[in-house]
């Protein structure tokens, strides 16, 4: 998708702009434009199939703005630039749901540090195994009044202040935030650390999917490619995909 790796002049060597920043400006742009779109059109004006065709593509630009801030906590957005790094991480993660950067970045490390183990924040306590228990007993851990008390009053202040539709809210707004991170915990927590019938084989605890690049995108992002991530922590998102090939020929 993308052909360079920094642009820069030779007036100012010092001027440069990371890949990552404008995949991470691109993707930003892309879903704000989106949403933006949807929750000022005229609902009844959408056939159903196209509106669920447009709540699918809100909750894949969702868990976009999350893998992006996932990249920020990996100092991978821009590694030139820690400050703008860290802007876009807070950004994202804060657009998402209103979390806070500094409080993810720490749980996130935890994870990293003990994967798949009673000091994993994102691991289960060893009796909520299957997906949804593993998953609701997850976010129960990230939840906070103080957050869903903030999303309530966005919510009114739109709806109130700049006449969105409620529908619209709900539609585009509330269901995708909430499928994403479904969507997120499903490739990214639940499918790589998850244990095998033999056991982890590694010490990262994690598996990738061995999904073509394509399928691996639209799941979520190449988070699939889990072990690489795990190994590789500094790649960001759009470079998993050749670090996972590297992994099959060297099988």
């Amino acid at each position: 998708m993308f052909s360079f790796r920094q642009v820069s002049t030779q007036d100012n060597p010092a001027l440069k702009i990371d890949r990552g920043v404008i995949v991470a400006l691109t993707l930003i742009g892309i879903w704000a434009a989106s949403l933006l779109t949807l929750l000022s059109t005229n609902i009844d004006a959408i056939p159903v199939p196209i509106r669920v065709i447009a709540i699918a593509v809100q909750t894949f630009l969702y868990t976009g703005l999350f893998i992006t801030a996932h990249d920020g906590m990996h100092g991978a957005i821009a590694p030139s630039n820690v400050k703008l790094n860290n802007w876009i991480g807070s950004f994202c993660v804060g657009a998402y749901a209103l979390f806070s950067y500094k409080k993810m970045l720490k749980t996130h490390w935890m994870h990293h540090q003990h994967p798949a183990s009673e000091d994993d924040p994102d691991f289960h306590n060893g009796k909520h195994k299957n997906f949804i228990a593993w998953y609701i007993y997850f976010m129960t851990r990230y939840w906070s009044w103080i957050r869903f008390a903030g999303l309530v009053g966005i919510y009114h202040f739109l709806h109130q202040v700049f006449h969105v539709a409620e529908i619209n809210l709900i539609l585009f707004w509330m269901i995708p935030s909430i499928a994403s991170s479904a969507q997120l915990f499903f490739f990214g927590t639940y499918l790589p650390h998850r244990e095998p019938a033999n056991g982890y084989q590694n010490e990262s605890r994690a598996r990738s999917t061995n999904w073509s690049e394509f399928w691996s995108f639209l799941s979520c992002y190449h988070f699939g490619y889990h072990q690489e991530h795990h190994e590789h922590p500094h790649l960001p998102w759009w470079k998993l995909p050749e670090m996972h090939q590297r992994s099959l020929e060297t099988v």
